[in-house]
């Protein structure tokens, strides 16, 4: 069980910022990451240009990052949606919208969904805050009857039992609760993964010649062990055209920890540098992707998707997810991925025709986020120049 904890909610990673300015700056720096990675992989690769080869993982870094940063914009917008109605009564949603002057696309499911939590009992400031969340997500999940109907008894069960006396304070606590796991995971695989590509590119520009084994042996990464770094690097290159590709890490090498993972990914990277055939030479920065993605995923973010004390302002982060899910949508550059599209092409898991497929995953939850995610990588290596399309910065739609 979790216990609720009275701590301090940890701070933004740079000093008195916000988690939209932080979602910014590590969005930029995976940009940069990309760049030089594919300039490894690809010689003809050119800073702002596009490529033809395999992305690196680092490629789809800054597409996951955006996502992050339109959850946090939308959280943005709920809480301003909260300051309006505690700046005077709010007599219904309609209200509400145009006192932040919500308009345009943004507005009908933000409507639609805040009206339903009304009929679920929510006062319309409260049901507006909520229904502002889904903003910055694939609003088109919600077409299916069912989705929205699980999507809304969620909501209301997150405020029903969210802490506070107020009504506006309990939805204000799921708005924080979505808000900080968002930030919270966006800072930390970006201080682990990208923290450790910073560390390898700078080894790199030192250290000479550099080749697979040099990797192996002499980039030291705190954490990584040598032998766990070997093994994971030999099976990739004895598993390179396994159909599905190596993933499920924990079986295959029990106890081993992340960051051996990591070494191993950069040395395939470099021993991908260095092959001339094509399709083997995709294969292994396709496996180092891998390696990568389990390290993010398994270890770095899951602390913020379930953290061992909760907030007590807070209400369930995995619940919260829960609920966001069957909406989460990734644009790679001009590739569109969502869960919903996934789930739906996908066996249903409950075998029950009256609940969604998209509404039967929880984010938070490892094993139902890494086949997506891995979905979502073999549909970028389909099209390899789409991803370089970078996000740009994100903009308040609600600001001036």
């Amino acid at each position: 069980m979790i216990e609720a904890s009275s701590r301090t909610p940890p701070a933004s990673a740079a000093q008195g910022t916000t988690p939209l300015e932080d979602n910014r700056r590590i969005t930029e720096g995976y940009i940069q990451l990309a760049q030089a990675f594919q300039a490894l992989l690809d010689p003809d690769f050119q800073a702002g240009g596009t490529s033809g080869v395999c992305p690196n993982w680092f490629a789809f870094a800054p597409h996951a990052s955006q996502a992050a940063g339109k959850g946090m914009l939308s959280a943005g917008l709920a809480r301003r949606i909260l300051h309006v109605a505690r700046g005077g009564p709010v007599l219904s949603v309609l209200e509400t919208l145009e006192r932040v002057g919500l308009t345009g696309t943004l507005r009908p499911l933000v409507e639609k969904l805040s009206l339903e939590l009304v009929v679920r009992g929510l006062p319309p400031g409260a049901a507006a805050a909520l229904g502002a969340l889904t903003t910055g997500m694939n609003g088109e999940a919600l077409a299916d009857p069912r989705t929205f109907t699980t999507t809304a008894s969620r909501f209301a069960a997150l405020y029903w039992s969210a802490p506070g006396l107020l009504p506006l304070d309990k939805a204000e606590a799921v708005v924080l609760t979505l808000e900080r796991t968002l930030h919270g995971g966006n800072v930390a695989i970006f201080a682990d993964i990208g923290g450790a590509a910073n560390a390898y590119l700078e080894w790199r520009q030192v250290a000479g010649e550099v080749r697979p084994e040099r990797v192996l042996a002499e980039f030291a990464l705190p954490g990584a062990r040598l032998e766990e770094a070997r093994l994971a690097y030999d099976y990739a290159r004895a598993h390179l055209h396994d159909t599905p590709r190596p993933h499920a890490f924990d079986a295959l090498f029990p106890g081993l920890e992340g960051r051996s993972l990591v070494v191993a990914a950069f040395a395939l990277y470099e021993l991908a540098r260095l092959t001339e055939g094509r399709t083997e030479r995709e294969a292994l920065i396709a496996v180092a992707n891998n390696y990568l993605a389990w390290r993010e995923q398994h270890d770095s973010v899951q602390g913020a998707f379930t953290p061992a004390e909760a907030y007590a302002d807070e209400v369930s982060r995995p619940e919260v997810m829960r609920t966001m899910t069957p909406m989460l949508v990734v644009h790679f550059g001009t590739l569109k991925w969502t869960l919903a599209d996934y789930a739906y092409a996908h066996e249903d898991r409950d075998g029950n025709a009256l609940t969604s497929q998209p509404t039967e995953y929880g984010w938070a939850t490892f094993w139902d986020r890494w086949p997506p995610i891995l979905d979502s990588f073999e549909k970028g290596y389909r099209e390899p120049m789409a991803l370089w399309v970078m996000p740009e910065p994100l903009e308040d739609p609600t600001a001036g």
